[in-house]
């Protein structure tokens, strides 16, 4: 069973900037396409970015050339750079396997407020 912890959420400024963690356990981790999603309040869980056991990344529209998503194949991490942070970027952010197929973890809270 593969347990995802997302850490590196907080409250920033408009404009402002976060780097969110996700640490996945298992041996697994390096095949997969992995994922950041994101959660607003009263809004679906939608996809923001993506990348494959490449390395090829892949973002929403709403986020592209704002955040950059990476990995670490070594450590079983998952990265996401969040720069020029806006009020609708704000969310409960989630990592999991393209599909999201893998019991979803706490995720992490970023509020965007001035």
């Amino acid at each position: 069973q593969v347990q995802l912890r997302e850490s590196g959420g907080g409250l920033v400024q408009p404009g402002g900037s976060l780097r969110l963690s996700c640490a996945a356990s298992g041996s697994m981790f390096r095949i997969y396409a992995w994922g950041w999603y994101r959660q607003a309040p009263g809004k679906q869980r939608e996809l923001v970015a993506t990348v494959t056991s490449g390395g090829s990344t892949s973002y929403a529209d709403s986020v592209k050339g704002r955040f950059t998503i990476s990995r670490d194949n070594a450590k079983n991490l998952i990265y996401l750079r969040m720069n020029s942070l806006k009020p609708e970027d704000a969310a409960v952010y989630y990592c999991n396997i393209v599909g999201g197929t893998f019991e979803w973890g706490q995720g992490t809270q970023v509020t965007v407020s001035s």
